[in-house]
């Protein structure tokens, strides 16, 4: 309703003329800036609903985990991990919803349709799960790179409480990616990319989730959100990028729940996050190091694209999603 009456009250300047006053005289760079603004409105509303709409599902999905569970796990009864089991039927409760499978029927065709969790035969599986990998080695260049190029920020750490046996870390640390993996990806590649990529394409709706899922990260590394958004930007091209090529957000979510399980592991080994894979040093310039791995960057971009083109071909032949 906003965007129609903001719609609405610029069509004097555009016409140039007031119901009852008549005709007025209108500057032509005013009358210009007014059809801009007119032509964008229902673009910006499109957007704007789908980031928000991405954002409630995101939040309905983790904050029981991070804000209620995993915490009371760290404090009551932390010898074993019994927050997974509320978790996981809480999870299989909002899969079934936003999904469509429970809830108004009115609205069901259209959550089934912004979650995108389409069924693949065993085919496409393969064919996506290994262009997803070859999005990863991608990613792994481009972080060598972007480590020669600035210091990448160190992680907030992976807390655990004082006498919490490595199992129970273990089983915690397991839920959290596959937490992160179905909410993240229901939210950024289902409910915020869907609605764009429909209208706008496939480019402009991971250009849009990439920044919001980087922006939305900041806790990670609060000083340093600018720095780390190209890296989300990339993450999500090869997430959102898999789901356009699949029709499906499935094997995005494997892959994104199998990165977490490696990545937050590692972080609590180790203390270091996954976008620190080099030991270079950032002042190390431009050597042969360095522009082997520009090539070898350009060489993977290219086939991960041509993977994904691959499997989108191959998803149109595929009677699953007939």
């Amino acid at each position: 309703m906003a965007v129609v009456q903001s719609r609405e009250a610029l069509r004097p300047v555009i016409s140039g003329e007031i119901p009852i006053l008549g005709k007025f005289p209108v500057d032509e760079r005013l009358r210009s800036q007014a059809l801009h603004c007119y032509a964008l409105a229902p673009h910006m509303a499109t957007i704007a609903i789908a980031v928000l709409m991405g954002i409630v599902v995101l939040l309905a999905g983790n904050l029981p985990w991070g804000v209620l569970l995993v915490p009371l796990n760290l404090r009551v009864g932390r010898v074993v991990p019994w927050a997974v089991l509320p978790m996981a039927i809480y999870l299989w409760c909002y899969w079934k919803h936003i999904g469509g499978s429970w809830g108004s029927k009115a609205t069901a065709r259209e959550r089934r349709a912004n979650l995108r969790a389409n069924a693949l035969s065993v085919k496409v599986w393969g064919a996506s799960l290994a262009a997803g990998l070859l999005g990863f080695a991608t990613i792994a260049v481009m972080l060598v790179l972007l480590a020669r190029l600035t210091n990448l920020p160190s992680s907030a750490p992976l807390t655990v409480t004082e006498g919490m046996p490595s199992i129970t870390v273990f089983v915690l640390v397991v839920m959290s990616s596959l937490v992160a993996g179905v909410t993240e990806e229901a939210a950024f590649r289902g409910y915020m990319q869907g609605p764009i990529e429909r209208r706008y394409g496939v480019a402009l709706a991971i250009l849009v989730n990439g920044t919001a899922f980087g922006l939305l990260h900041f806790p990670n590394h609060p000083a340093d959100v600018w720095i780390m958004l190209p890296y989300y930007i990339a993450v999500s091209a090869v997430y959102g990028g898999l789901t356009w090529a699949a029709n499906s957000i499935l094997p995005a979510l494997v892959l994104h729940s199998g990165g977490d399980i490696w990545s937050l592991g590692r972080l609590w080994l180790t203390g270091r996050p996954e976008w620190q894979l080099s030991t270079a040093p950032a002042s190390a310039g431009v050597d042969t190091a360095f522009l082997l791995s520009a090539v070898a960057f350009a060489v993977l971009a290219g086939l991960t694209w041509w993977a994904y083109v691959a499997v989108h071909s191959l998803g149109a032949r595929d009677p699953n999603l007939k």
